[in-house]
């Protein structure tokens, strides 16, 4: 195999390309003083199974140009196969008309990926399931519910009272499945959202009182949401409450916002980079690169990768 790094998450993919056993294959990317991207391979990949690293994530429209880049410039030479390993997919938000006359931006990013030359996707915890139908290529939606599983025996007392709390409705299955994993109970936070990037907390159903509350998620943006549904838990009787949510976008003043709530902690994957600075103490990432390597050996030898998850 060959493994290529985009410069979106460098540090993810080199310790991908360690768990793979594989080195980074060297390569040069260049922007010109008008914006525009140029890459070079410096090593030949001619008839080589080829995984190209890149989240498509801020600056999001150059990290995406550059992923089509390198998809069309592994194509050009003569790359057997080209896997696009996507961490955070980009643009997965969009994945529905939410209006009349808008866009479904996650089906066009997959028309692009597949027109570049990508034969296989390999993602982690899109934000929905059915942006997966938008691919004619075959498209791997790995889950980080395994690290967080882990990291939930090694950091987290488990005891009776636990609930596994979905901050939407949208969010019901994958809470239910970290519940069935700890035999805990779940609850449900209901909200509404009375303009773009603001939500209010309506409801919440089930019995949090006297357990602690885990959330889990698979994105964190600007925050508000999430402090919002740690403060109706913890008002609802809650003994604490902490986040596992997958992919930290954290924009604008998030890390802020979760140092000032009633979270015990935030944990993050590391599918986008930097997103701890030092001042944000309640906030943690784990990494998620020992999953990918392992999904990227098994693409290579024609393994069933479905099997890592059950």
């Amino acid at each position: 195999m060959k493994i290529i790094a985009g410069n979106a998450n460098p540090a993810l993919a080199q310790e991908i390309a360690d768990h793979s056993f594989a080195p980074l294959v060297p390569s040069t990317i260049k922007t010109f003083a008008d914006g525009e991207i140029n890459v070079e391979f410096l090593d030949n990949i001619r008839g080589e199974d080829v995984f190209i690293i890149q989240s498509t994530s801020t600056p999001v429209n150059d990290s995406l140009m550059e992923l089509l880049i390198m998809i069309d410039a592994a194509r050009r030479s003569s790359a057997k196969r080209i896997t696009a390993v996507i961490p955070y997919f980009g643009y997965a938000r969009q994945d529905r008309k939410s209006a009349s006359r808008t866009p479904i931006t996650a089906k066009l990013v997959a028309n692009l990926l597949t027109t570049a030359g990508a034969d296989r996707v390999l993602t982690m915890d899109l934000h929905a399931g059915q942006i997966q139908g938008f691919f004619d290529i075959p498209v791997d939606d790995l889950t980080s519910r395994l690290v967080f599983a882990k990291d939930i025996k090694r950091n987290v007392i488990i005891e009776e009272g636990t609930v596994f709390v979905s901050p939407d409705a949208g969010g019901v299955v994958r809470a239910r499945k970290f519940a069935d994993m700890f035999h805990a109970d779940i609850a449900i936070v209901d909200k509404m959202r009375p303009s773009a990037g603001k939500s209010e907390v309506m409801n919440l159903i089930g019995d949090v009182k006297g357990k602690h509350a885990i959330m889990v998620d698979d994105i964190i943006d600007s925050g508000g949401t999430l402090c919002n549904a740690a403060k109706a838990i913890m008002d609802a009787g809650a003994l604490s409450v902490r986040a596992y949510i997958t992919h930290g976008v954290l924009s604008s003043e998030a890390c802020q916002k979760v140092e000032k709530s009633q979270l015990t902690e935030l944990v993050i994957a590391d599918t986008i980079k930097d997103r701890c600075p030092k001042n944000c103490k309640k906030t943690r990432q784990v990494s998620v690169a020992p999953l990918f390597g392992e999904a990227i050996r098994r693409i290579t030898n024609e393994e069933s990768v479905s099997s890592l998850f059950g």
